[in-house]
C-alpha cells in the first residue's frame, strides 16, 4: 500500500491506496486519526493527481472528483458510499433520504453506521449527510470539519 500526507486548510490528510485505487483519505486530527501501517511505502507521485484535485476543491475550483476509488467495506457500505457520491456539490441529504434512495427506507441507522465507516472522506462526501431535522449530526472527524466542508461548498 502506498501513502502520502498532504496539507489542507483543515489539517494534514493521509492518502492511502494501491493500483486498485484510492482506499483511504483520513484527516489527521480529531477522533479518526490513523497510523501509517508497517509495509506502507511513501509515494508522493502516486497521489499527485489526488493532491491536485483536493487542492482545487479546497480553493473552490473543483466540485466533482475524478479519481479511481477502491474503498474496502461490506456490500451494504459500498452501496451507501455509492449513493453518497450522487449527492450534488453544495447539497445535503438526510440519512433517511439515503436509505430510501437505495431501496431500504427503514435502514437509516445502518446508513449512519456506513457513513461513519466511510474510508475516503471528502471524495465520498459523507459530510453532505445531515439529520432529518436539517441539523448537523455526527461526523467521525468532528463536526467542525463537517461544517467547514459544507460552508466551503455553500451548503451550510
Amino acid at each position: 500500500m502506498y501513502y502520502d500526507i498532504i496539507e489542507s486548510p483543515i489539517c494534514p490528510i493521509l492518502l492511502a491506496g494501491n493500483e486498485e485505487g484510492l482506499k483511504r483519505l483520513v484527516f489527521l486530527k480529531g477522533k479518526k486519526k490513523m497510523e501509517i501501517l508497517g509495509g506502507w511505502v511513501k509515494n508522493e507521485e502516486f497521489f499527485r493527481e489526488a493532491a491536485r484535485q483536493l487542492e482545487a476543491y479546497f480553493s473552490g475550483k473543483l466540485e466533482s472528483f475524478d479519481l479511481k476509488l477502491a474503498p474496502e467495506g461490506t456490500d451494504f457500505q459500498k452501496l451507501i458510499w455509492k449513493a453518497l457520491c450522487e449527492i450534488p456539490y453544495g447539497e445535503t441529504r438526510s440519512y433517511k433520504e439515503i436509505a430510501v434512495s437505495v431501496g431500504k427506507p427503514r435502514a437509516y441507522r445502518a446508513v449512519g453506521l456506513a457513513n461513519n465507516r466511510n474510508p475516503i472522506a471528502i471524495i465520498i462526501p459523507c459530510h453532505r449527510v445531515i439529520g432529518a431535522d436539517g441539523k448537523l449530526t455526527g461526523y467521525a472527524s468532528g463536526l467542525d470539519i463537517k461544517e467547514f466542508l459544507l460552508r466551503l461548498e455553500g451548503g451550510c
